[in-house]
């Protein structure tokens, strides 16, 4: 006998330790979190498909595709459709992976590449390989796509596959070796008839037609000859059954639920170079004009002399670092020298990084210019999909034959260079300092991007040495390609740790990566030439899960630097504006990587001769050329947008309407608790009846765990005082505890126990007699747990579904005076005790009321019995949206348990 209290508590308890809920969606009990409601939609698509399951999920960058992807892996799992699964990802973002899925889905998978190979043989005995052995595998492609493993994976590989940027294994236009690898794998998988495939990428589109097709290739093999803009009616929405597109303004409110995504405060920062910065760009824009200018009449020599000049341009612009590097690297190649003060050259990557980098590698053709051109013999710079390509393009610059006289002037540009590695000469990184200090005010923690591993470094050191004058305790961490993924990953996370901190980075984080748990804005140090890496390097802050308000994203561009004006004005502004306007991120239109070609060469020879300082400032409005060329890129860019905003309307799944799944999913959060009532249930039953000091603050809680039991304590992170949050995005500095979490679990457990231990004084008890002025007779209130066994007809597939059913009658039971479920719950919620019946009144009514209930065995079957009836209906009305599978009741598990009774007595007094 306890207070009427106890039957909330009882009640979550029970329900929360539920893994088996009931319910269509099998796999919502077992969830360490409660997915958005729209992130449903991709597992209800692959729940509609007959074998195999095809998907290619293409939400915008921050919308939570890893999410999606795994609540259908989970779904399918616990449907016992598949038992084993593998994910194919780029190497840096294995870690990440193995982390979503231990956290959030509680599986343990491995990891299966070049550095884990040998420790996972030797656990294995026999001959077995890993792929047929360990049955959760996440893989690294880059590891995989080898001819001598690929065949052995194809073969052995699990039922389901998932592959993480997909993008990058459409096949490419070109002759990248690495990608056709890619390639190769999924295309191959994607040949096995039973194979469930789900690809994921938020740039399907790179804006080159034939690798978007071969993308599509792999869903169906039909598909890769499918023209999307001329396809009939028909074949636009038999795709749409494999193809998800949405944008953030699809999601923001769905189902009446609200996902808060940041407002993003995009702006642009401007610098002007120093007078001996100015000097230096004068003397290395006239080398560069005097490559483009040569006598060579050869074809591909000329176009590698148009790129060693824009290479040298941007790279010198980047950083005096990086200048110097391309600069020394070319003189000590050919000269066997290095001119003083210069920076090292590039260093080594390790075996990790290579394999992380290897799909950068470049052939063609043309056997003399093979690692830097493509099939048309144009260099292939940078900016490719999936590269990390953050070096210094060394291969272009020595591919280049060099005059005694280029030779000599290099060395002198190298020495000139090396004076004005300070912010005295150094207005760009000087610029960063101030935007830096001003961000910090305003309690942002930033990431700076930068294109070579050079600047990174160099702007690390400068920042680090300045900042930490007036803040010691600031962390600032260089994340380049250079640092194996292990050590990438660590030095992130342990930035967690400070208040304040700075993250200067190189591409290798601006994709997969996520980064919005410990920064909220983005410097773009170096311009990045390819809008998909803008968006992607923003949305490693900007998306779901950010905590957030507003978050910046700001460009810093050279105000008399021509380079930096072509690449802002005629892609960079353009695809900002349309992101704006259309809430549309569009991707590199096709040939637009020609066009900027032709572009910035056309800026180049329309650069005087003998440029000087006060002829920096060039908008070229006197060049038609440039202008024509500007109009042609625009033009291309305006024809991307339009063709992305008709695949989002076609793809963004509005044929699944929310009042289709609203009951299922407000059943199975009645069934099995939602983040509304683990909090009621930890709050509750810390506070009131274990005696510890849990209190709230404005995003959370703030809990006191030195009255916890050492069980229930070594669950939680060993602090006397620990914040705390039941929702998601969770608060900077919380914990969540969600209702999977393992303290919530062993919470239930505690108490759950104790409930049904006499001897045990802290645990809800089972029953209640308590006076109080919310009813007029004698109302008893009964919580019952069953469990349905279902059956899929066509497979025989069995499936458990648990419930915690609450009943109700006033008067007595054969009066037939039943209560509804929300009458129960809303007495349940709000009764309390007016007045105090003794220990022998309370015991005497609660004797009188078992002996009746007794004689109620057959009533209390009938409810079990027409509970599973309903339970059958959802399946059926699920299976109207999913198509298919039928569903039958096996077995009822007769008798239901009585977990509770709680008798309400009217208090006459009142």
């Amino acid at each position: 006998l306890g207070d009427i209290s106890s039957a909330r508590l009882l009640y979550n308890a029970v329900r929360l330790s539920f893994r088996d809920g009931a319910g269509p969606f099998r796999s919502l009990a077992k969830l360490s979190f409660r997915p958005r409601a729209y992130q449903i939609v991709p597992l209800i698509m692959a729940l509609r498909q007959s074998n195999p399951i095809r998907l290619l999920i293409a939400d915008d960058v921050g919308i939570g595709k890893t999410i999606e992807a795994l609540l259908i892996l989970k779904e399918l799992l616990e449907r016992r459709e598949i038992k084993r699964f593998a994910i194919i990802v780029l190497p840096h973002l294995c870690e990440q992976w193995q982390e979503e899925l231990k956290n959030k889905f509680g599986i343990e998978a491995v990891i299966i590449r070049s550095n884990t190979q040998a420790r996972l043989d030797r656990e294995i005995h026999g001959d077995t390989s890993v792929y047929e052995y360990y049955p959760y595998q996440i893989i690294s492609i880059d590891y995989i796509k080898s001819d001598q493993r690929r065949q052995v994976f194809i073969q052995e590989c699990p039922e389901l596959v998932i592959v993480d940027e997909a993008h990058t294994c459409s096949k490419p236009a070109g002759s990248h070796v690495s990608q056709q690898q890619r390639h190769h794998l999924i295309h191959d998988l994607s040949q096995k008839p039973d194979q469930h495939l789900i690809l994921l990428t938020a740039t399907p589109h790179s804006g080159k037609p034939e690798q978007f097709s071969s993308l599509l290739g792999l869903i169906k093999n039909t598909y890769t000859n499918l023209d999307l803009p001329s396809a009939t009616q028909t074949k636009r929405k038999e795709l749409a059954q494999h193809y998800v597109q949405r944008r953030r303004a699809d999601v923001l409110k769905w189902m009446g639920e609200d996902t808060p995504f940041p407002k993003r405060d995009a702006g642009e920062f401007q610098y002007d170079l120093s007078h001996e910065y100015s000097e230096f760009y004068d003397n290395i824009l006239e080398f560069a004009l005097g490559l483009t200018k040569g006598a060579d009449t050869h074809k591909v020599r000329k176009k590698f002399r148009y790129w060693t000049a824009l290479a040298l341009l941007r790279g010198v612009m980047s950083s005096p670092a990086a200048g110097i590097e391309m600069l020394t690297n070319r003189i000590k190649s050919g000269q066997g020298q290095q001119p003083d003060g210069a920076a090292a050259p590039v260093s080594k990557k390790n075996s990790a990084q290579k394999e992380s980098d290897s799909c950068s590698v470049m052939q063609t053709a043309d056997d003399e210019m093979e690692e830097s051109t493509d099939d048309n013999g144009n260099p292939i710079m940078d900016e490719d999909y999936g590269g990390e390509r953050d070096h210094a393009p060394i291969n272009v610059i020595n591919k280049t034959d060099w005059t005694t006289y280029e030779n000599k002037k290099l060395n002198e540009l190298a020495k000139q260079l090396s004076k004005l590695q300070t912010l005295q000469f150094d207005f760009k990184a000087l610029e960063t300092e101030k935007i830096i200090k001003q961000w910090l005010k305003e309690k942002y923690n930033p990431v700076i991007f930068c294109r070579f591993i050079a600047t990174a470094n160099y702007l690390g050191n400068i920042l680090k040495a300045e900042l930490s004058k007036s803040n010691p305790d600031i962390n600032l961490q260089v994340v380049t390609s250079e640092d194996s993924d292990e050590v990438r990953k660590s030095r992130i996370d342990d930035m967690g740790l400070s208040k304040q901190r700075i993250l200067v980075a190189t591409d290798c984080l601006s994709e997969g990566i996520n980064l919005q748990d410990k920064f909220n804005a983005v410097l773009h140090y170096d311009l990045p030439w390819n809008p998909n890496r803008l968006e992607q390097r923003e949305g490693r802050i900007d998306r779901y899960g950010q905590t957030a308000k507003e978050v910046k994203a700001y460009l810093l561009y050279g105000n008399n630097n021509p380079i930096d004006g072509v690449v802002l004005k005629v892609l960079l502004r353009k695809v900002r504006e349309i992101r704006k306007a259309t809430g549309i991120s569009i991707p590199f239109p096709e040939d637009s990587q020609s066009l900027m070609d032709s572009v910035l060469q056309a800026v180049l020879l329309s650069a005087p001769s003998k440029p000087k300082s006060r002829q920096l400032v060039l908008d070229f409005k006197d060049s038609n050329e440039v202008q024509q060329k500007e109009l042609i890129a625009t033009k291309a860019i305006d024809e991307a947008a339009e063709r992305e905003k008709a695949s989002r309307n076609i793809f963004a799944q509005h044929s699944i309407r929310a009042n289709e799944i609203e009951n299922d999913l407000r059943e199975s959060d009645e069934a099995i608790g939602n983040p509304e009532a683990v909090e009621s249930f930890v709050v509750d039953a810390l506070s009131h009846l274990l005696g510890v000091q849990i209190t709230p603050d404005k995003k959370g809680y703030v809990l006191y765990s030195t009255n916890l039991s050492p069980a229930l304590k070594s669950t939680l992170p060993p602090k006397n005082q620990l914040k705390i949050s039941f929702y998601s995005p969770t608060p900077e500095g919380y914990l969540y505890l969600g209702r999977n979490h393992i303290f919530v679990e062993q919470l239930c457990q505690h108490l759950l126990a104790n409930s049904l231990n006499r001897e045990q004084r802290y645990g809800p008890s089972r029953a209640a007699i308590i006076k109080c002025g919310n009813v007029d007779i004698k109302t008893t209130l009964l919580l019952f747990r069953v469990r349905n066994v279902i059956e899929e007809k066509q497979t025989g597939k069995q499936l458990v579904a648990e419930e915690i059913l609450t009943w109700g009658y006033k008067g007595t039971a054969q009066d037939k005076h039943v209560l509804s479920d929300d009458e129960v719950k809303k007495l349940m919620e709000n009764t309390l005790p007016t007045a105090n019946l003794t220990p022998q009144a309370k015991s005497d009514f609660l004797e009188h009321e078992l002996n009746n209930i007794k004689e109620l065995r057959h009533e209390f079957d009938q409810i079990a019995i027409k509970r599973a009836e309903i339970l059958i209906e959802a399946h059926e009305r699920f299976r109207k949206v999913l198509g298919g599978k039928q569903y039958k009741v096996v077995e009822t598990v007769l008798p239901m348990d009585l977990m509770g009774i709680y008798i309400l007595l009217p208090d006459n007094k009142n």
